[in-house]
């Protein structure tokens, strides 16, 4: 019984095909043994069982994923690359999610991966930013109405039309973040 996917014994039969076509082996019973590290011929004479060949055989399972597992989320620097994205995401009819936070916030740092692997979950239909209010003008952040971070809001029309506030665990955060996306969607 072998542990190893099939091909992985595709080619370890392979190899005993190959050891077999060579005629290593003075015409006994022989057998292959697979393993998860490998695979090994054995030659069986009078009750012994030797190793002729070891082939150290490694197979990586692929998996094509359709889309990134995790999107990294774009930097808004000033209130004209917003009101940029805003105008573009109206052509596309699209929604924009925008991540409040400040590099110094521990649960901002928390919750930005999060919030990228939801990023790819709903790459078609929105898209994510991000605003460290430390590294853009106060201007942007009024405009946001940005008091507590962290905040991620979600604009569609020019608008913002919901936010959530994330002072609390990041697994909550990112379910009031979900329904705030199915609320708009």
């Amino acid at each position: 019984m072998s542990a190893l996917g099939a091909s992985t014994r595709l080619m370890c039969r392979e190899v005993y095909r190959r050891e077999q076509q060579q005629q290593l082996w003075g015409g006994g019973t022989c057998f292959l043994l697979q393993t998860t590290s490998g695979c090994s011929l054995f030659d069986r004479r009078n009750g012994d069982s030797k190793r002729i060949v070891k082939r150290d055989l490694r197979v990586e399972a692929f998996w094509p994923e359709t889309r990134p597992s995790v999107l990294e989320m774009e930097s808004i620097k000033d209130s004209e690359h917003l009101d940029q994205i805003l105008v573009h995401a109206q052509e596309l009819s699209q929604s924009i999610l925008i991540d409040w936070m400040a590099s110094w916030c521990r649960k901002c740092i928390y919750l930005k991966p999060k919030l990228e692997k939801l990023a790819a979950e709903y790459d078609t239909k929105i898209k994510f930013y991000c605003v460290d209010v430390n590294k853009v003008p106060q201007s942007l952040v009024k405009r946001g109405n940005i008091s507590k971070m962290p905040t991620i809001q979600l604009w569609r029309d020019g608008e913002m039309k919901a936010e959530v506030i994330g002072g609390h665990k990041a697994w909550l955060v990112i379910e009031e973040v979900r329904e705030m996306i199915k609320k708009f969607i």
